[in-house]
């Protein structure tokens, strides 16, 4: 039978498709160090999982299709703390930020048009593009440069009749860059002058290890209808799980539009929006901690990677990942052959390969994404299996 173009040309994940060799490998007794996904390993909030518990009903509703109010409230104040004030009606939960990132595509484009992002990104943009019939047009940020965004003149050559929007995660992931005020500033100039929306996909906000303040796009008062801000649970209270995330937008109309969506889809889970409705009570150090241990994972990571000859590195100012060019011609290749051939006291190490976080043909083919959402001493085994696999690979 014949399945749609649309599905055919869809790729699996780069993240989870060598997901079955890390599983081959712990058959073998074999224990895995998952630097191939941004699964925070820090505890969950005991809040989020008391509030489901104390959570007593006869029959579990379907909640309304923007959110429960008290999840809306929690988004809502979570944002005024950061200075960033919204109506409840400007505030829309999703089923994490990828269904937010879906939404926001489907409302703001036509089949054909054009949305414009930095390569590496994060590679279900391509995908959530796919769905909504988009094409992603890139622009190439390098790691030599430490990923930083172009002029705004090349910024403007990029642009066509059919660009709609401008597609960034700050903090990066891929890159862990976190873009200067310039950089954004660029990037407003740019989505005012051309009237285009800026999907800011800010799901790594409390990740900043620079000097520097974190600014969001949201705090653009000039293009404040233009924005639409992505956000989740997921990293900065370890709740992967829930699924719960958040479009938020001063632009009323596109709100409208993308209830309707959410309508369609019925609703956000209501256990989980129970629990996450709760995340207002977790004391602010707990945030902080985070910060302060990913940032210290960081610097491990940074020290042990300098030890390595041949790789390509700029190390990271937030998120939880990196990326680095091997001196292999096929990064998937290798990483295939080090899980299968190199281990260091019954550990190997899964990485992700980047081809997929790049649309321009042959870039990341010979690069890969690191997360360190691990402990030190399993970081520095990691790094170590790596070295070794350098030294040892036959390709």
């Amino acid at each position: 039978m014949k399945f749609s173009n649309r599905i055919e040309q869809m790729e699996q994940s780069p993240i989870r498709r060598l997901a079955p060799l890390a599983q081959k490998a712990k058959d073998k007794g074999l224990q895995v160090i998952h630097l191939n996904i941004g699964q925070p390993d820090i505890p969950t909030p005991p809040n989020f999982l008391q509030a489901i518990n104390d959570y007593s009903v006869s029959v579990l509703e379907y909640a309304p299709s923007q959110g429960l109010k008290r999840t809306l409230e929690t988004v809502q104040l979570y944002l005024h703390n950061y200075g960033l004030d919204y109506d409840l009606d400007e505030i829309l939960i999703t089923n994490g930020a990828s269904e937010g990132l879906i939404f926001s595509l489907l409302a703001i484009c036509d089949s054909g048009d054009e949305v414009l992002t930095f390569e590496p990104f994060y590679p279900n943009y391509k995908t959530f593009a796919q769905i909504a019939d988009v094409r992603l047009e890139s622009i190439t940020t390098k790691i030599e440069e430490g990923f930083r965004l172009p002029s705004k003149e090349k910024l403007l050559e990029k642009i066509t009749t059919k660009t709609k929007a401008i597609l960034i995660s700050n903090p990066g992931n891929p890159t862990g860059r976190v873009y200067t005020k310039e950089e954004l500033d660029n990037l407003v100039e740019v989505a005012k002058e051309k009237n285009l929306f800026i999907i800011a996909d800010e799901v790594y906000r409390e990740f900043n290890f620079t000097d520097r303040e974190f600014i969001s796009f949201a705090n653009y008062s000039e293009i404040e209808k233009n924005v639409i801000l992505i956000d989740s649970i997921s990293k900065k209270y370890s709740a992967c799980g829930a699924r719960i995330g958040s479009v938020t937008s001063k632009n009323k109309d596109f709100m409208h539009h993308i209830l309707k969506l959410a309508q369609a889809r019925l609703s956000v889970s209501t256990l989980d929006q129970i629990g996450a409705g709760e995340m207002d009570r977790v004391d602010d150090e707990y945030v902080y901690e985070n910060r302060r241990i990913y940032k210290e994972r960081r610097n491990v990571l940074h020290a042990e990677l300098e030890k390595i000859p041949g790789i390509v590195y700029s190390q990271p100012e937030g998120a939880f990942y990196t990326m680095i060019g091997l001196p292999v011609e096929d990064a998937q290749d290798f990483i295939i052959w080090m899980i299968e051939n190199i281990q260091i006291e019954g550990y190997t190490v899964l990485l992700t390969p980047a081809e997929s976080f790049y649309t321009t043909e042959e870039l990341g083919k010979n690069e890969c994404r690191l997360s360190y959402c691990v402990e030190d001493q399993l970081l520095i085994k990691a790094i170590a299996i790596l070295k070794l696999a350098l030294q040892k690979y036959p390709g």
